[in-house]
């Protein structure tokens, strides 16, 4: 049976048999409940989590308690705190599984070991974070240079699986808009549609 971590970056660069071993005695299974939490605000990210099943977000919380989503990973994506990851230092996000959820977990010490012995790893991590950075920049800007409608349909192209899948409440938290508003977006979409 083929192993879906291998499978997922053997499509970047084919892996071989002896690479591939490398990276799976190197990944450990974890199931996750939903709504646990596999990294707090103030720890210390520990890991690169690749999503096999399940959906997670990455969030943070403002002065007034109130929970800003800055990313969701769904099946055949990676998530972590890439900054507490690399510095070590704690972490002021939080990642949360959204549905109850099957992982792969990279430990750094691990990741760094796979990027000696395995080189093509360290290029398919190189672009995968740059993919991130990506879609990073691209919210950015459409933060402060689109309509909320404009959005949501960036959310709608860049998550297409999950709209059916999340609360309006996580949605409207990643658009930076209130869950009612987010439901008169919907509905003047299905209107126009």
């Amino acid at each position: 049976m083929t192993h879906p971590l291998t499978l997922h970056l053997g499509s970047f660069i084919p892996l071989s048999a002896e690479e591939k071993t490398l990276l799976v005695d190197r990944a450990k299974v974890r199931q996750v409940k939903r709504r646990e939490k596999i990294l707090l605000a103030g720890e210390v990210c520990q890991h690169y989590s690749f999503v096999v099943e399940g959906c997670f977000r990455l969030f943070g919380v403002d002065d007034r308690g109130f929970e800003h989503n800055i990313q969701f990973a769904a099946e055949n994506d990676w998530i972590a705190d890439i900054g507490s990851f690399h510095t070590q230092k704690p972490s002021q996000l939080n990642i949360e599984a959204l549905e109850k959820s099957s992982i792969f977990q990279i430990k750094q010490q691990d990741l760094y070991y796979l990027y000696t012995h395995v080189p093509k790893l360290n290029l398919i991590f190189k672009v995968l974070i740059e993919l991130k950075y990506i879609e990073i920049q691209n919210r950015v800007l459409q933060n402060f240079s689109s309509t909320a409608e404009d959005r949501y349909l960036a959310f709608l192209d860049q998550y297409p699986n999950l709209s059916n899948r999340l609360p309006n409440t996580q949605i409207a938290s990643y658009l930076g808009i209130t869950p009612e508003f987010l439901s008169k977006i919907r509905k003047n979409i299905q209107l126009r549609g």
